[in-house]
């Protein structure tokens, strides 16, 4: 049996939709290494019931996970991972600064969301100018 993958939040405050925010998260832990190849993902209506969401609403972040190739649904195993680990060594200089970037957030008390929002930010005036 495949451990436990990190737990999953929504924020209703946010604005963005909470569809958004677990397709996101679901992402970074498979791009991360987090979610490998073949981990299973829980089913649409227990995710929901955790988080407090719609069912519908995991269906669409499940559907978008799938149509990114990240994930496939399949009849007797459920939705599970199928690709988008990273390169090895590719992605070891950002992880590596993630990680850095992690702890240097906890030893100042940055909460979460503020670090998501400023890397969010950096990623959107690097990808602009």
């Amino acid at each position: 049996m495949s451990p436990e993958p990190p737990a999953l939040t929504v924020d209703v405050g946010s604005p963005i939709p909470p569809y958004e925010q677990i397709r996101g998260q679901i992402a970074a832990l498979v791009h991360g290494g987090v979610l490998t190849e073949g981990a299973r993902l829980p089913t649409m209506r227990a995710l929901a019931a955790d988080l407090g969401v719609a069912v519908g609403t995991v269906a669409r972040a499940y559907s978008e996970l799938e149509a990114a190739g990240l994930v496939a649904s399949r009849r007797r195993t459920g939705t599970v991972v199928t690709g988008g680990a990273p390169v090895p060594g590719v992605q070891d200089r950002v992880r590596a600064a993630a990680d850095a970037l992690a702890r240097a957030a906890r030893e100042d008390g940055v909460d979460d969301a503020t670090v998501v929002a400023v890397v969010r930010a950096a990623l959107l005036r690097t990808a602009t100018g």
